[in-house]
């Protein structure tokens, strides 16, 4: 990831605003793309550059929505089975099961909670394309927790100081309390949906 950065901390201003755009655009078809931590650097270096964090943040939403508009379209048309064979690395069995299972219980809220939630976030938007999700509702889901979360890393970024490690710190940290609050919030609505029915089939 060091060499990632070094570049990125290299860029004029004004490039980091299309970087950010299309590695955001390709964390839809790369989990593994340390994004959280690249948009925070670029956010957190055009705020000290003369540059906008507004833009920086607009550029990785634009870039993030694209991207999963551009994998939703291809899980649509294409189906799960074309996805696990020309996107291995999006071929998660089990994260594919919870998403379908979570969607056919709560609809769309349950695709704005799995965009949080590490290992079901980046099947969100192909697999809702799979499932037939009407695309104007799932991608305004999409929209809205891209929205939440990097809105929520650019704002760390730069309202932090200069002490790009502790910013990185950060950032891990709210990473991993927006996965356990996700993983939280589904298995409550799991436990109330198990209970709902459990009255309904004693009634």
């Amino acid at each position: 990831m060091a060499p990632l950065l070094d570049w990125f901390a290299g860029l004029p201003v004004a490039v980091l605003y299309p970087a950010l755009a299309i590695l955001a655009a390709l964390e839809n078809v790369f989990p593994p793309l340390p994004t959280d931590t690249v948009v925070a650097l670029g956010t957190w270096l055009a705020a000290r550059g003369n540059g906008s964090a507004m833009l920086a943040f607009l550029g990785t939403w634009i870039g993030n929505v694209a991207g999963a508009g551009a994998m939703y379209a291809v899980g649509r048309r294409h189906g799960a089975g074309w996805i696990h064979r020309r996107v291995p690395v999006l071929s998660d069995a089990a994260g594919e099961a919870r998403l379908s299972e979570l969607y056919s219980r709560y609809g769309i809220p349950a695709l704005v909670v799995s965009r949080f939630i590490p290992g079901v976030r980046a099947l969100v938007p192909p697999f809702a394309g799979a499932l037939k999700v009407p695309a104007l509702s799932a991608m305004l889901a999409i929209a809205f927790a891209s929205a939440v979360w990097y809105g929520f890393v650019s704002y760390i970024a730069y309202r932090a100081g200069t002490d790009w490690d502790a910013l990185t710190r950060r950032i891990a940290q709210s990473g991993r309390v927006s996965a356990v609050a996700g993983s939280v919030i589904v298995a409550l609505a799991l436990l109330v949906w198990a209970v709902r029915r459990r009255r309904r089939d004693a009634a």
